[in-house]
């Protein structure tokens, strides 16, 4: 057991040790960031201090930690105390789960063990970002979609993640002539899901909850639809229970941002902050939420960024440009980087567009090797791997 004193060797075999050293390394980090009053922990009293006005002045940045888990949330809590902040969020998404092969539990296995070894000494904050119900799936068979999502929802909260953004915006029917029955199905699956979540949660924690109203990549978002959705989302819901703390709107962005002919991501993006400020304003003063939440920003020219504060957005999610630091990094090894683009042309080919450059196939595809290259990356010498955290 004296192995298990050293973090790193303890997060490693939480992580790709047999199934049985897996669960015991677990739960031996859960212990240990229980005892150091890590958590994991809900931000939702947070978002209802913003919601009531009693704090502003920042957004929430919510950071996808895709590949190499363990160094990379190292790297944001060493930035987060360089600047003293507290209010962050590590997520994964539902889809990312899959491609990255990070189950609920080995990722807050590897957060919460940066979060010991970086000495860090304010609340953990997990999400599970874009629990997405996915459409054909649902018009297929809604009971194995609905069962599905809850499924892992229930797995993830277990694990420690105690905020969940319900995307059940792809259930949007456009086909209906009113935006109120437009949005029913979207808020309609977000209540049940509310209720279920509110039916398993912990004693003494409220999972912070959060809404969306189209699709990121979509047609920009405006007030008429913000209002159908939290406004039939409440009367369903009726009194008694927490609902969502914020809601996730369009205006401008992609995910994995906008991409030129070479697979870079342009500058000139026309990021809507005015609906941004509005609909943030509206979803405060009229219904008491933190705020609206920007999807798709890491890309974004770095200027934008003191924009999202300025405006009340109550919170950022950020992921592309942290990978690309990684895989664009003159420190990542070649070789290996030779082999995940090696292994993208074979198994994404099908993925790859006509008169598509081979540059922007490999960026759009590149997240998809995280799972199978995990050991690989997380075996990169040590003073690489330093170098490229360090950027």
């Amino acid at each position: 057991m004296e192995r298990y004193n050293d973090v790193d060797l303890l997060v490693w075999d939480a992580v790709f040790g047999d199934d049985e050293t897996k669960k015991y390394c677990r739960y031996l980090i859960r212990k240990k960031a229980q005892e150091k009053c890590l958590g994991p922990a809900s931000p939702c009293e947070l978002y209802k201090a913003m919601g009531r006005g009693d704090i502003s002045g920042f957004s929430v940045p919510a950071i996808n930690i895709r590949g190499m888990a363990y160094d990379m949330s190292r790297a944001v809590i060493r930035a987060a105390k360089k600047t003293k902040s507290a209010a962050i969020i590590f997520e994964i998404a539902r889809s990312e789960m899959g491609y990255c092969e990070q189950k609920p539990s080995e990722f807050v296995s590897a957060v919460l063990a940066a979060a010991l070894k970086e000495n860090y000494e304010h609340p953990v904050f997990i999400q599970g970002d874009h629990f997405q119900v996915k459409e054909k799936g649902y018009k297929t068979d809604p009971t194995k979609e609905i069962d599905g999502i809850k499924k892992l929802i229930t797995e993830s909260i277990d694990a420690g993640f105690y905020s969940i953004d319900l995307d059940t915006s792809t259930l949007v029917d456009l086909s209906k002539p009113t935006v109120k029955e437009q949005q029913r199905p979207n808020y309609g699956l977000a209540v049940e899901l509310t209720n279920y979540i509110r039916s398993i949660e912990p004693n003494g924690i409220t999972v912070m909850l959060g809404g969306e109203i189209g699709e990121i990549g979509g047609k920009n978002s405006n007030e008429e639809e913000l209002r159908a959705y939290i406004s039939g989302y409440n009367e369903m819901l009726g009194t008694g229970l927490v609902g969502i703390s914020k809601i996730a709107v369009q205006t401008g962005t992609e995910h994995g941002g906008v991409l030129d002919a070479n697979g870079k991501p342009v500058k000139d993006v026309k990021l809507d902050f005015n609906t941004l400020e509005k609909l943030s304003e509206i979803a405060r003063k009229g219904y008491g939420l933190a705020g609206c939440v920007q999807h798709g920003a890491s890309t974004l020219p770095s200027e934008m960024f003191d924009k999202f504060p300025k405006t009340g957005t109550a919170e950022v999610h950020l992921a592309t440009e942290f990978q690309n630091m990684i895989f664009d990094s003159p420190a990542f090894p070649s070789e290996l980087k030779n082999r995940i683009y090696d292994y993208l042309k074979v198994n994404c080919a099908s993925e790859k567009k006509e008169g598509e450059t081979e540059a922007k196939f490999f960026y759009k595809t590149r997240k998809k090797a995280w799972g199978q290259f995990k050991k690989e990356t997380w075996s990169i010498d040590k003073n690489i791997k330093d170098k490229i955290m360090s950027e």
